[in-house]
């Protein structure tokens, strides 16, 4: 029988479950075991098990292989430790990598603590972010920083700032002083968007000069794929400029009254670009990016609402984990980025389900190439809610065609490879850091059963609430996933009831 929900959600300060044995919410112990766990390396490597995994300092610091028949008998020597996670029936997995996050302080003019967005990356097993487009950096570079030292709960962060930020460099020169300028900065790369071929020439030269990885996130614009592969960039983000370097003429077929700063026009003909790429074309600008050793983001989930708006505006957790500040900005709003369905019809839907099918097609192939697929959210647009969205996004992964062991080696390894930090995050293994999922059944099976929430089935002919991730390590410290729920869904409690007074 399950613990009634009130005596699972039991204070920090003290053991979560009855199975566990000294683990605290937030607080990392001297040495940690997690028990019995059938584990997911990353690697794409088959699940095994039943492993003691040990934790020090951070550290995998064992991975202990049980006799599963002495582990049924109660006859295993184990590894002593400070603090226990019980996994029997579990699975452990890496943590996952979010390529392509994002760290808001405000939506619509709305405050949004940036606790709400780090407790909901970390419920949904995220333990590295790449945060692009760093607004604020000298705030989230004291925010990483007190995560790092374990003062605040949160996942790792890796900051890439846009160079294009203000004043908007205008000449080669000013662009090579702003990489110079971030770099002495200490940021961990670059985000480049919108910007003409001579100054993303020297905007990739002068990154290169400085060590700096990039992350490209190509406009409708001078440049495509093929500059951004020639300039040496780590990752390409979405998809932009990948069927762009395809097109027949060099331009897609635009209607005459285009306007692309109007974002229903931006989107609605990005979703018919697609079957205008020609195949051979196609499939050399995917050689080239392999050939070039760049990675591809595609960030599939984000614009899902493209191919389903009734779905992605009914999705079931925004009823206790939408922010008020979130909620206002997802209503169809020209002024807000992203909120542009207004009069988006049935036709642009199909359109855009058939952009998938080539879309998904495309990154199948890449990678059959040879290419490192990773996986990224871009949450707090388009009805996309931080840490869902990159659950939702393995999923589409799946949908594509991938298979779940090579869906999780996507979130987990790739990811952390395209960070540059293969060598100590991304797997279940020693001398890695301690990131890692604890999940209540097997996620290979249904990645479904990652969303924190959990799935609903049929237990004795009852609906049961099952799944979900039971614990997310981040760098040795464990956090108890049903009480950062909790934690959330007071801190949008209490937001709405703020709003709802003014």
């Amino acid at each position: 029988m399950r613990a009634p929900l009130a005596l699972v959600l039991l204070c920090a300060a003290v053991p979560l479950h009855a199975q566990d044995r000294n683990v605290q919410h937030g607080v990392r112990p001297p040495k940690l075991a997690i028990r019995n766990a059938m584990v997911v390396d990353g690697s794409g490597s088959a699940a095994a098990g039943p492993y003691d995994i040990i934790v020090e300092n951070g550290v995998i610091t064992d991975l202990v292989g049980l006799d599963p028949a002495a582990v049924a008998e109660n006859r295993v020597k184990r590894v002593p430790a400070d603090a226990e996670i019980d996994a029997t029936g579990k699975y452990v997995l890496p943590g996952l990598v979010n390529l392509h996050g994002h760290l808001q302080a405000s939506r619509a003019g709305i405050p949004q603590p940036r606790e709400y967005t780090l407790k909901l990356w970390l419920a949904a097993g995220i333990t590295t972010v790449r945060e692009l487009a760093t607004d604020t950096l000298d705030v989230i570079q004291r925010l990483r920083d007190r995560i790092n030292r374990g003062e605040v709960p949160g996942p790792r962060l890796f900051l890439y700032p846009s160079i294009t930020g203000r004043p908007v460099p205008r000449t080669a020169a000013e662009v090579r002083a702003r990489v110079r300028e971030l770099k002495g900065k200490g940021v961990d790369g670059l985000k480049f968007f919108g910007m003409d071929r001579d100054l993303l020439d020297a905007a990739y030269d002068e990154a290169r000069r400085q060590g700096l990885r990039t992350a490209h996130h190509i406009g409708v614009e001078e440049t495509n794929a093929l500059d951004a592969i020639r300039g040496g960039v780590t990752s390409i983000e979405h998809w932009y400029g990948v069927p762009d370097a395809a097109l027949h003429d060099g331009v897609q077929h635009f209607p005459a009254e285009y306007n692309y700063n109007d974002e229903v026009d931006r989107f609605r003909y990005a979703g018919r670009l697609w079957r205008e790429a020609d195949p051979g074309r196609l499939d050399t600008v995917l050689t080239a990016m392999v050939k070039a050793g760049v990675a591809w983001d595609p960030t599939l989930a984000i614009y899902e609402a493209s191919r389903d708006l009734q779905r992605a505006q009914t999705q079931p957790w925004f009823r206790d984990y939408l922010h008020p500040a979130l909620e206002e900005f997802f209503k169809p709003n020209p002024a807000n980025h992203g909120s542009f369905f207004l009069n988006w019809t049935s036709t642009d839907e199909a359109y855009w389900k058939d952009n998938y099918r080539r879309w998904m097609a495309a990154v199948r192939e890449f990678e059959r190439k040879g290419g490192v697929v990773g996986t990224g959210e871009d949450a707090g647009f388009i009805y996309e809610l931080y840490g869902f969205g990159l659950l939702r996004e393995l999923e589409l992964h799946e949908e594509a065609g991938f298979p779940t062991l090579k869906v999780i080696q996507h979130a987990t390894v790739n990811g952390a490879k395209i960070l540059g930090m293969e060598d100590r995050y991304g797997r279940v293994r020693v001398g890695y850091a301690a990131d890692l999922i604890v999940v209540n059944g097997n996620p290979l099976a249904n990645l479904r059963l990652l969303y924190p929430t959990g799935v609903q089935r049929v237990e004795g002919g009852k609906l049961v609430q099952a799944g979900g991730i039971a614990w997310t390590v981040a760098n040795g410290i464990p956090y108890h996933v049903p009480q950062l729920l909790r934690e959330v869904r007071e801190l949008v409690a209490e937001a709405r009831a703020r709003r709802a007074g003014n």
